[in-house]
Formats: C-alpha cells, sequence, structure tokens
C-alpha cells in the first residue's frame, strides 16, 4: 500500500521537459547554428570543448544546449543560476570540478543568466576558465556586449539563438502528440492562435499544450478549437523586455518607420510596444525627439502636433490618449522630411567643443553702462530693422577670423525649400554689399 501512496506521489515532469533533447539531432530550431557544417554543429564534432555564451530569447534552448555539450563531450555537468548563486557557490562548483578532475572527468560550467552576476562575481570565473579546470557556458537574455565583462566574454565564443518560427513550433506541436499528448487533436485555428501567443518561445508553447491537454481531460474533450484556447488558456501579451535589446530593438524599428515614411509599420511598432506594456510617456518623448531630429524645419507642424499628441496622452491616459500618439506617428511618417537643422546642431556642438574661446565682436557686445560704450560696445551695431528689407546685408555675426561655417543647408522638400530660397537671396545681398 506504501508503495502505491509513492508512486501516486511522484512528481510528473513537465511536458516541456519530457520532450528535452537528448541529442542534437532532436533539436527544433536553431539550423543556423545546428545544420550541416554550422557553427555549433562542427563545434560538437571537433572533439574539444570551448568556453561558450548562448545568447537569446527565453524558451529557445540555451540549457538544453549546454547540457547536450556536456553530454557530446563525455563531461560532468554544473549548473549555476545567477539569480540565486554567489561567489561562495561558484567556489563550491570549482571544488567539485576538481573531485570531477581527480577521478578523470572534465567539467562543463554552466552558468544560466549570467547577466545576473555583477563584475565580482563573473571575475571570480575567470581564474577557472583561464586554467582550464572547467569549460565555461552561459546563458544570456541580454546582450553581451553590455552585460558580460570584457575579460570573459572574450574568452568565450558567442552563439546567437533565434525564437522558433511557426514551422518548427508545429514540428514540436507533432512531437508532442506522438510523445505525450496522445489522441487529443487540434484545430488549425487553435494550433495557430497557441503559436501567435508562445511567441517563438518553445518552453511556453509547451507548457500551453500542456494546459490545453490538461483542460481537455478535465472536460473530457478529444478536439482543441480556437474558442477553446481563449476560453481555457492564460494568453500572455507578446515578448516585451523593458530594459534590455527587445526594448531598444523595437524603438529603433519604430524611429526608422517615422523617418522611412511608412506610416503602417510605424503604427505596427507603436502598436507593438504598447500592447507589450512600454511607458507611453516614454514613446511621447520620443515621438516628439522624431519630429525634431528627422522632420524638423521642413514641417514645424510636425513637432506642435508630436507635443500636442503628448499633452493629450497627459490629459486623457490610457487607452484614450494613445490614440493621439497614434495619429501623430501617421503625421510625422508622411511629413517632409529634414534632418538638415540636426546635422547642423551637430557640427556646430563638435565645432565648440574643439575650438578657442573666440571673442564676442565689439559692435555685437551689449553696452549698457557708459564705460562700455566709452570702450566701444556696440559701436557700428547695425539695427537690421532700420535697413532695407529688414536685412544688414554684409553685416557679420561670427568671432573676428571665424569663416561663415555653412552648417544649416536646407534640403529641396517642405518648407526648406522656402527657407533654402532665402538664404540663397540673403548670400547674393551680402556678395553685393561686399563689392561696394
Amino acid at each position: 500500500m506504501s508503495d502505491l501512496f509513492a508512486h501516486a506521489r511522484a512528481p510528473v515532469a513537465p511536458l516541456a521537459e519530457a520532450l528535452r533533447p537528448k541529442s542534437l539531432d532532436e533539436v527544433v530550431g536553431q539550423s543556423h547554428l545546428l545544420g550541416e557544417g554550422k557553427p555549433l554543429r562542427l563545434a560538437f564534432g571537433s572533439g574539444k570543448p570551448h568556453s561558450m555564451i548562448f545568447w537569446g530569447p527565453p524558451g529557445v534552448g540555451k540549457t538544453t544546449l549546454a547540457r547536450l555539450t556536456a553530454s557530446a563531450f563525455d563531461c560532468a555537468f554544473i549548473a549555476l543560476s545567477a539569480v540565486f548563486s554567489g561567489v561562495k557557490d561558484i567556489r563550491a562548483a570549482m571544488e567539485q570540478a576538481e573531485q570531477n578532475l581527480a577521478q578523470g572527468k572534465h567539467t562543463i560550467l554552466f552558468v544560466d543568466e549570467i547577466h545576473r552576476f555583477n563584475k565580482s562575481q563573473q571575475d571570480a570565473l575567470l581564474p577557472y576558465a583561464e586554467s582550464g579546470l572547467v569549460t565555461f557556458i552561459g546563458a544570456t537574455t541580454e546582450n553581451p556586449s553590455f552585460e558580460v565583462n570584457s575579460a570573459l566574454l572574450s574568452r568565450a565564443q558567442v552563439y546567437v539563438l533565434k525564437s522558433l518560427t511557426e514551422d518548427e513550433l508545429k514540428q514540436l506541436l507533432k512531437k508532442a502528440q506522438e510523445k505525450a499528448l496522445g489522441q487529443l487533436q487540434f484545430e488549425s485555428e487553435a494550433v495557430d492562435t497557441i503559436i501567435a501567443n508562445a511567441d517563438g518561445d518553445a518552453r511556453r508553447f509547451l507548457n500551453l499544450l500542456e494546459q490545453c491537454a490538461t483542460a481537455a481531460g478535465a472536460m473530457g474533450i478529444e478536439k482543441i478549437d480556437a474558442n477553446f484556447t481563449q476560453n481555457a488558456l492564460t494568453l500572455n501579451s507578446r515578448r516585451f523586455d523593458k530594459a534590455g535589446d527587445h526594448f531598444y530593438d523595437q524603438i529603433s524599428a519604430l524611429h526608422k518607420s517615422v523617418r522611412g515614411s511608412n506610416p503602417d509599420a510605424a503604427l505596427y511598432w507603436l502598436t507593438r510596444m504598447l500592447d507589450g506594456g512600454a511607458d507611453p510617456k516614454y514613446l511621447s518623448r520620443r515621438i516628439i525627439r522624431m519630429a525634431w531630429e528627422d522632420i524638423g524645419l521642413a514641417d514645424p507642424r510636425a513637432m506642435q502636433i508630436a507635443n500636442d499628441a503628448a499633452l493629450t496622452f497627459e490629459r486623457l491616459g490610457s487607452p484614450e490618449g494613445e490614440l493621439a500618439l497614434g495619429q501623430a506617428v501617421i503625421y510625422l511618417a508622411m511629413a517632409a522630411k529634414s534632418n538638415a537643422g540636426y546635422m547642423a546642431y551637430q557640427q556646430a556642438r563638435a565645432f565648440v567643443k574643439q575650438d578657442k574661446s573666440r571673442e564676442v565682436p565689439v559692435h555685437l557686445r551689449n553696452a549698457p553702462t557708459k564705460l562700455m560704450k566709452e570702450l566701444g560696445y556696440g559701436h557700428a551695431y547695425r539695427y537690421a530693422h532700420d535697413e532695407a528689407n529688414a536685412y544688414a546685408a554684409g553685416e557679420r555675426y561670427l568671432p573676428e577670423g571665424m569663416q561663415e561655417p555653412r552648417w544649416y543647408q536646407p534640403v529641396p522638400r517642405g518648407l526648406e525649400i522656402k527657407i533654402g530660397e532665402k538664404l540663397t537671396l540673403l548670400k547674393k545681398w551680402d556678395e553685393e554689399a561686399d563689392q561696394k
């Protein structure tokens, strides 16, 4: 009787664990690394393990590949999580690695979420990786260029893992049906719903399948449709990392879609970020920046509309205020584009940063006191409003000895067409004044 109860209490491995690949050939996805002649396939065939960092989103096989590495090279496998481990755990792992070596076994040290280790913790790994006591493998969802110490990064080969495609997730479904789901069937629309919400994450996909199987078993259902998935599952938002690469990649895509005059793409990335939980106030600020950086004086209304959209969101909040942001990015995408003002400002900043401190010309100086007037401050200054066309042709406004840099070069688009025409006319008047 006690054996029966013990069996009843035995933990059942989750579907994602039950289907974890036992060999490279069983891995679904990452064909750019694991296909014939590809980097990881060649590395596994080399006969000698090397330090690696697997970089990619959740649920794409980072831990699985680390375990397969240990199996392929017949090494002991020690796994640490940077979330829960510290220097003490690293030292304990190294002691175990020394014991393994004494027994003729090399050790693979796997550190999951390596980006969670601080600098001192990462530094603690260095001497052991350098000495060859262990082969280090790290896994991270964050860009290792920013999150992994350069010393450690230089000693490891970085492999970039990708989210699984729809076809690859369907391969996983087939494996799950063959090995674990029995006669349970899925209508195509139900599969599409699960795939969309898995968002390229194999572990999430298998967990959703498992939830379906559990719910279907409880209700005596053998075929799952889209309506069932909507009711039975907790469907999550698309993957979105508010502080990592996905965040900055998507804001970059939004900005470039506006710059590229594609309103649909701009709306897609805006709503994608809002759906993922991005702060609308942050997006408001970025939209204002787009107006100033990529449209500028070609269409000054763009700045006004961007500012008005931000103020509208402040008043209405979410979700009503998000409509204003949407219409703002449409306008910005379709507005005439110019980075002339942006480029002129950047060139001026760069010049001033490296240039000497030049004196203000005497005729441009303020003269509020008698002494300043006696020193010539403001003398011979020409008041533009008293001149023909309200322009003091030939007057100089830059420091002595500084040539006209011509930083601002209007583009032949939007309002800057008119601005360019006026600058050409003013230059003509200056040249005529100089000849006199």
